[in-house]
């Protein structure tokens, strides 16, 4: 009898969750007749029923089973419904210009339905049946809001411009929503950064993070003691209604408050004393400062630096979901989202995709002069010659691996990279090719026990890279791993961000060995 349920069960999984006010009762009976079933229906989602039964709530593959009952539904009148809350600053552009697309591409027409700024949804119709087939509902806010309706299991998909806090991770597994930091459970959609931005007739070139700092916490009121005329600085701030997504450069004082960032940026680019922090999406007309370290050079926010997490402000925004299974038509969405088709559009829409590029050791020349400039005694001519000579004739990838502060974890946007590489790998991307994993420290401690730490955290990247991509052809391309310690430094090392963006292993692609 066990045998004869599973087969008729397709996709039997436990879910610990209330019965919503709708439920109602069914019968499912296998197609041969030989087992039936009955419980209350918990959902429908096009393929697979989910029902209380005595057994628990299990799912069942609607193509083995006949249901019978009141509750259960029309198969062909069935609409996917597919709830979205969150930051409006994703919903509001980026995901309707996904949607669209997506839905293009599938031969589906789409129609947008708003009843406010933050409240609409995308019904798609099949151009082949003319029916609905999937609605697209937002309800847009903030971060937080999203997350606290994803843990109450009121949205199917949320937009985060961070990664769950511990408290929302917690409060997502005491509802039996799931473990908020397993696999699948969020994907970063797009790249978007925080940058400092003046008012157009401010000559101010670049900041640092500590001035910057000094400024958005009210210590720093004069541009005088930025080198620029002895005016007072008019610092604009975001309330939390913008979500910019981190409180470490949300300014703490200002003279004008605003919800939203695009009238914030509007508000500074005409004033040559104000200055703001906004998203690298949203800069609109203002001019943005560079971040600048005297052991180091001019950090740009760009979609390169962005990509390689070069730009120590570089903030990946996340799309989470629940533990359970989501219609059809969402998970295709989903599936979309990582192609290269919607990476592309991700750029159309003012943000920076994911796509892996090439960087040619000729773009590489103010790195490479940095390196030796900074070099000193326990970074000698041999270990940058050792360096010049692994890295030349080969090209840097845009794909970095950085580590959470004060961890030998990977961040968010490395995890996604690890993944994307192995999809790669797994594709046959590099065939033909060598890809050597570069390990770099921050200057902490001797030279010779950070090129040692360098090459751990190479041959940890590489070895987790292996992992995910179990079907890699290892005949048709090479993975090596070495370490440079604090040979090519990003940043000082006498600050916290300093020290986290030279911490990194970068990949470096270059002609196979035969």
């Amino acid at each position: 009898m066990f045998q004869l349920r599973a087969a008729v069960i397709a996709a039997l999984f436990c879910l610990a969750t209330g019965l919503p006010a709708s439920a109602q009762d069914v019968t499912l009976t296998s197609r041969d007749g030989a087992i039936e079933v009955a419980g209350t229906l918990l959902g429908y989602d096009g393929e697979f029923y989910r029902v209380d039964t005595v057994y628990g709530a299990l799912t069942f593959d609607g193509s083995a089973v006949v249901c019978s009952g009141p509750g259960c539904p029309d198969p062909e009148a069935y609409i996917a419904e597919v709830r979205i809350a969150g930051a409006r600053s994703i919903g509001r552009t980026l995901l309707p210009v996904l949607l669209e697309r997506f839905a293009s591409q599938r031969e589906m027409s789409v129609r947008r339905v708003v009843s406010g700024d933050d409240q609409f949804r995308y019904d798609m119709t099949s151009d082949s049946t003319g029916q609905i087939v999937a609605r697209f509902i937002f309800d847009l806010s903030r971060t937080a809001d999203g997350f606290a309706a994803l843990i109450a299991d009121e949205a199917d998909m949320i937009l985060a411009t961070r990664e769950a806090t511990p408290a929302e991770i917690r409060a997502a597994e005491a509802n039996d929503v799931g473990d908020l930091t397993a696999s699948r459970r969020s994907r970063i959609i797009a790249l978007d950064a925080l940058v400092p931005v003046v008012g157009r007739g401010n000559t101010l070139a670049t900041i640092t993070p500590e001035t910057l700092s000094g400024v958005l916490e009210g210590q720093i009121t004069n541009w005088a003691d930025l080198g620029g005329p002895d005016e007072a600085i008019i610092l604009h701030r975001l309330s939390e209604e913008a979500d910019l997504g981190s409180d470490r450069w949300a300014a703490k004082t200002g003279a004008e408050t605003y919800d939203d960032i695009a009238t914030l940026v509007d508000a500074i680019a005409p004033d040559p004393f104000a200055i703001g922090v906004t998203r690298y999406s949203e800069i609109g007309n203002a001019r943005p400062l560079a971040l600048v370290g005297a052991c180091g050079f001019d950090l740009v926010a760009s979609p390169l630096s962005l990509k390689t997490e070069d730009y120590p402000l570089t903030t990946p925004l996340f799309l989470y979901t629940p533990a359970r299974r989501l219609p059809k038509t969402a998970r295709d969405f989903l599936r979309y989202l990582g192609t290269p088709d919607a990476q592309r559009f991700v750029r159309r829409a003012g943000f920076v995709g994911q796509n892996v590029v090439p960087i040619s050791v000729a773009a590489q020349g103010e790195r490479l002069a940095n390196a030796i400039s900074r070099a000193g005694e326990e970074v000698g001519l041999a270990d940058l010659q050792r360096m010049t000579a692994a890295l030349v004739g080969r090209a840097r990838l845009s794909l970095s691996f950085r580590f959470r502060a004060g961890s030998t974890a990977l961040d968010a946007q490395s995890e996604a990279n690890v993944h994307q590489l192995a999809e790669l790998l797994e594709g046959g991307q590099f065939d033909g090719k060598e890809l050597l994993f570069a390990g770099f420290s921050d200057g902490d401690g001797p030279a010779a026990a950070n090129q040692s730490i360098a090459l751990k955290r190479a041959d940890a990247v590489m070895a987790a890279v292996r992992d995910a991509a179990p079907m890699m052809d290892g005949e048709r391309v090479a993975l090596t791993a070495d370490g440079f310690g604090e040979a090519m430094p990003m940043a000082c090392d006498d600050s916290e961000w300093g020290r986290q963006v030279n911490r990194r292993v970068e990949l470096w692609i270059g002609p196979g060995q035969r």
